[in-house]
């Protein structure tokens, strides 16, 4: 996993859960942003670089820096951001939703990574438990004394 993917899996589609995570955001903003999805099946779009701070002058006055960082750490931290950064025909995006630049194949690389990671922790949690053992009766002195006998005695024969 040294190079980055080479085809190309299109647009990625935002679900309720990306819509949920960006309207966060747009919510401590003094207006909505055009590069994050309005509704589902719009496109993730990564973010360019130092878009953050294009968010801040936007912070509504009663909005703390800390809250829309948390919320965009949110947003641009889970595995459907990461595909759609991965992807080889992938761009930067601006405040507007207006392609910017291309990723670079170190950050298509990073975001990757990233993505597999993701995926893999969360099989794991889909994947179903396995039953736990079922502990051994609880058995009396004088049980457990018989058990034991009468074990010597199958053994034997």
């Amino acid at each position: 996993m040294d190079k980055p993917w080479k085809i190309s899996r299109g647009p990625i589609a935002a679900t309720e859960l990306d819509v949920e995570k960006a309207n966060a955001i747009n919510m401590l903003l003094i207006r909505p942003v055009g590069v994050l999805p309005a509704k589902s099946g719009d496109p993730i779009r990564p973010f360019a670089v130092g878009l953050f701070n294009e968010f801040r002058p936007l912070l509504k006055p009663d909005a703390g820096v800390t809250t829309l960082r948390r919320a965009t750490a949110a947003y641009v931290h889970c595995r459907r951001y990461y595909f759609a950064s991965a992807q080889p025909d992938s761009m930067r995006y601006g405040l507007d939703g207006e392609p910017v630049e291309p990723l670079s194949p170190e950050d298509r690389l990073v975001a990757q990574k990233r993505f597999l990671s993701l995926k893999q922790i969360t099989g794991k949690a889909d994947a179903p438990e396995q039953a736990a053992p079922v502990p051994a009766p609880l058995l009396s002195k004088s049980e457990q004394i018989r058990a034991a006998l009468l074990g010597k005695r199958n053994a034997v024969s």
